[in-house]
């Protein structure tokens, strides 16, 4: 007789594979913040062994509507900053909110629905007017998950607020207060999620960062950042800032705005970046952040351990949220020229040149992923992280001090 062949057990029994629960996460390209903080939870919950689903609530619009609303709100950044802030202010009130929610549910409620397939377990929403959207259609039992709303603002506008949805994530007990006081359900303060790569600086990092930039070992350097868009009074605080204190050097951010950067460099600004990828490695080498807008760069700036000041913010949510970290003693906001430059010798001595016992912030809260897996019912999956998650973190500490390239 022939040898008998043993198959696996997987093909004699049929056996599958158990198929891994599913989570959707909705951003928007507006700006840069949404989308990092989207990005950053898809890939933590992706080591959790969650397929995760990511899309743009732009392109759920109809035909060019995503387009134009992005496009609009960028010119009247740039254009005529004022007109901005009356609108942020007219629909800071449950009427102007829930105009907004009933015109973006009827423009994309149907294919938000569509990006739910019944398997998902997980859905959470980093963007407003997502947000609305998702809380319609959970009132209408449409949608039946359980619906989260990461709140990436230190300030809560009426858009963030609603209802119907079911829980609300907020990185730090002043935005929580104030989303409570709205009348905003489940609310949970959590550690903000942001790039690994912003660890806390060392004398090690920092001397490193500056090696590797081309920066002087013994300068005071003020990272100055308008976003993603380059948008505010970025020119006047160049000279604001070097008119306070001549011995500071200041390195400017300016995203996608080449026509500011030209300017600044024809200035005589050595130090002026386009868009960068590198930027944990300009937090180590800065004894200091000024920004005007209060959005992710501020949770990326207290991660690597670097003093925060909040200057000459954009109108609307860049005033609420200087009033906000200001109030959390998280970013102190100069409102006057005459207060920069005791603010940044302050800063400065602060940052203590990257020593050990220099000044630290730091936002605690509970671990965002274990939230999400938990209230999914997946606790399996909880009990399955540490070591891969402490793994994680090792390589991207490892990676903190490799080259990395400048986009421009």
């Amino acid at each position: 007789m022939g040898r008998l062949i043993r198959l696996p057990m997987q093909r004699r029994s049929g056996a599958q594979l158990p198929t891994p629960p599913r989570a959707v996460i909705v951003s928007a390209s507006v700006g840069a913040g949404h989308d990092a903080v989207a990005q950053e939870l898809t890939a933590r919950l992706e080591e959790a062994g969650v397929v995760v689903d990511r899309h743009d609530f732009l392109d759920v619009l109809p035909g060019p509507a995503g387009r134009i609303l992005v496009g609009s709100y960028h010119r009247m950044l740039e254009r005529a900053p004022w007109t901005w802030k009356l609108l942020y202010g007219s629909l800071d009130n449950r009427r102007g909110m829930s105009m907004q929610a009933s015109i973006f549910t009827f423009l994309a409620g149907r294919r938000m629905k569509a990006l739910l397939p019944d398997d998902t377990k997980i859905v959470i929403s980093t963007y407003p007017l997502a947000s609305q959207v998702l809380g319609r259609l959970r009132r209408s039992g449409k949608v039946t998950q359980t619906v989260h709303t990461y709140l990436t603002d230190f300030s809560v506008h009426a858009l963030w607020t609603s209802a119907d949805i079911d829980a609300h994530l907020a990185i730090h007990q002043v935005p929580a207060a104030q989303a409570r006081a709205a009348g905003c359900a489940g609310v949970s303060v959590i550690a903000p999620v942001v790039d690994r790569r912003f660890t806390p600086v060392t004398p090690r990092l920092r001397r490193a960062a500056r090696a590797r930039l081309g920066l002087p070992q013994d300068a005071r350097l003020a990272l100055l950042v308008g976003g993603s868009w380059g948008a505010g009074e970025i020119e006047r605080t160049v000279g604001d800032i070097e008119a306070a204190d001549p011995g500071i050097t200041c390195i400017v951010v300016c995203g996608r705005n080449e026509t500011l950067r030209e300017r600044l460099l024809t200035a005589g600004v050595r130090h002026a970046y386009g868009w960068v990828d590198d930027m944990p490695s300009l937090m180590h080498a800065a004894d200091v952040l000024i920004q005007n807008a209060g959005g992710m760069t501020v949770l990326e700036a207290v991660a690597a351990g670097l003093p925060v000041i909040t200057y000459r913010s954009i109108p609307g949510h860049g005033l609420t949220n200087a009033a906000a970290l200001d109030e959390a003693g998280v970013a102190r906001w100069v409102r006057h020229q005459g207060e920069l430059a005791a603010a940044l010798e302050q800063a400065v001595r602060s940052a203590g040149n990257g020593s050990e016992d220099r000044d630290v912030v730091s936002l605690p809260g509970v671990d965002v992923v274990e939230l999400l897996l938990e209230t999914a019912g997946l606790e399996h999956l909880v009990a399955a992280r540490p070591a891969a998650g402490h793994a994680v973190a090792e390589h991207h500490a490892d990676q903190a001090t490799a080259p990395m390239e400048y986009v421009r």
